[in-house]
């Protein structure tokens, strides 16, 4: 199957078939296309268009793509239909995509919308879902799955299996719930077939089953699920009652979200922004950090003028300030940018103390390397062996420091519940700039005795 590629040719005959209302065409066009593919056209058409190309299609294709589209097309399109056609394409969608749509409908007609939608236990079930905080295991689940009682024989338990199997897209596991909803376990499949239809499932289902708790925080899910390969996990409320399940597709979404999310800190954006976004959105964002690193040039220039009579003795040490800063910034990003993976992989493992000496040795090791070469370099270069002695072991011992506040930062941050990765951009840079020009400029003096 050759991948759908959507080109300002074709973007251009879609309009023309929507202005000139050929609706059969476009219908036949739209037949064979992938819903993601429906999408990514939407996103490129205009709000007039994109809203008469949802109305056009039938909701079973047309539900799936509104959960494809960026936000503010999605919002746009859905101020653009009426509460009946809002909720004809939620009866379409699982509970947790339609739960989401909703959530984004102004309160007002909200009510409305789900009072339209003719199957009243999924408008129950989208309800139930809404009062979940989005940044939890309960705002992420689905309420559809298959579920058997414990007390069922196996007869039993494959009719009420084909009846729930109806309402599900994909069966990725069968639980097993006591009279009181309590999940207690999982079904095998083969078990399932191969054992007497009057069987009790208490006396063949698996105990061990994992779960989540309906409060927990969607990284959390995403981990578990990444460490075991689920495809899917239950959720449950506080007293262990099954009320919903996870999917791999949501945890893609979530982890997504999160990378998106720790990029944008370590490149030194305060808020999760979009490049379409507004120039006064866009500077919110970037502005802090960049205040900061204003901060860091101005710290870093006041350190430098306290050592006038040095820098006017020996050029050559000036000469060399950006390179050590720039040594110091780059090494503080290395180690913390590291540190942040395996936190975020839940790999992590030892002592604050253990990491914080192995990032010592290595970058003493690299340190000495590098400083050599430098020595080496500057000596030939210049002639002079002490301003070159200098210039190396500040380069050395900056590049020490550099990756041992490169580690510590992260780890600090971790434990006082900030997101780590907000230490791996201009804060790591920053500081590392100062510390490492005052410690350059401080050696250097000490050395050539002024």
């Amino acid at each position: 199957m050759t991948p759908f590629k959507l080109t300002d040719e074709l973007l251009a005959e879609i309009e023309l078939l929507i202005e000139s209302g050929k609706d059969s065409d476009l219908k036949s066009f739209m037949q064979d296309l992938h819903y993601a593919d429906i999408a990514e056209i939407a996103n490129d058409l205009s709000e007039e268009s994109a809203t008469y190309l949802i109305k056009l299609l039938d909701s079973d294709k047309t539900s799936d793509v509104l959960i494809e589209l960026d936000d503010d097309i999605r919002e746009s399109i859905l101020n653009n239909l009426s509460s009946k056609e809002i909720a004809e394409e939620l009866e379409e969608l699982d509970t947790d995509d339609a739960a989401d749509i909703v959530g984004e409908l102004p309160q007002e007609i909200v009510e409305e919308v789900i009072s339209e939608i003719e199957d009243r236990e999924h408008a129950r079930d989208i309800v139930d879902l809404l009062r979940y905080d989005e940044d939890s295991a309960g705002g992420l689940m689905a309420k559809e799955l298959v579920k058997v009682n414990e007390n069922w024989n196996v007869l039993t338990c494959v009719k009420e299996m084909r009846a729930q199997a109806e309402n599900v897209t994909r069966v990725h596991s069968i639980y097993v719930v006591d009279d009181d909803d309590k999940l207690k376990g999982r079904l095998s499949l083969k078990d399932l077939l191969t054992t007497s239809t009057k069987s009790p499932i208490k006396d063949i289902y698996i105990p061990k089953v994992d779960r989540v708790n309906v409060n927990e925080e969607p990284e959390e899910v995403a981990k578990i699920m990444s460490k075991y390969d689920l495809e899917a996990i239950p959720v449950v409320d506080e007293i262990g009652r099954l009320v919903g399940r996870i999917t791999i597709d949501d945890i893609v979404d979530v982890i997504k979200e999160e990378a998106e999310k720790d990029y944008q800190l370590a490149a030194g954006i305060s808020q999760d922004v979009e490049a379409d976004d507004s120039i006064w959105d866009l500077t919110r964002a970037r502005l802090p950090w960049l205040f900061l690193g204003l901060l860091g040039g101005i710290g870093a220039a006041a350190i430098m003028g306290g050592f006038e009579e040095m820098i006017s003795k020996h050029a050559i040490i000036f000469f060399f300030t950006p390179l050590i800063a720039a040594m110091a910034g780059n090494v503080g990003v290395q180690s913390s940018a590291i540190i942040v993976q395996g936190l975020a992989n839940d790999d992590l493992k030892g002592s604050i103390s253990n990491r914080l000496i192995k990032e010592m040795l290595l970058a003493a090791l690299n340190g000495l390397i590098l400083g050599l070469v430098l020595l080496v370099f500057t000596w030939f270069w210049q002639g002079n062996f002490p301003a070159a002695l200098a210039i190396s072991i500040s380069l050395v011992v900056v590049i020490i420091v550099a990756g041992i506040i490169g580690t510590f930062i992260p780890l600090f941050l971790d434990k006082r519940g900030i997101d780590p990765a907000i230490a791996t951009g201009p804060f790591i840079t920053t500081s590392n700039d100062i510390f490492g020009i005052l410690i350059y400029f401080w050696i250097a003096k000490v050395i050539l005795g002024i």
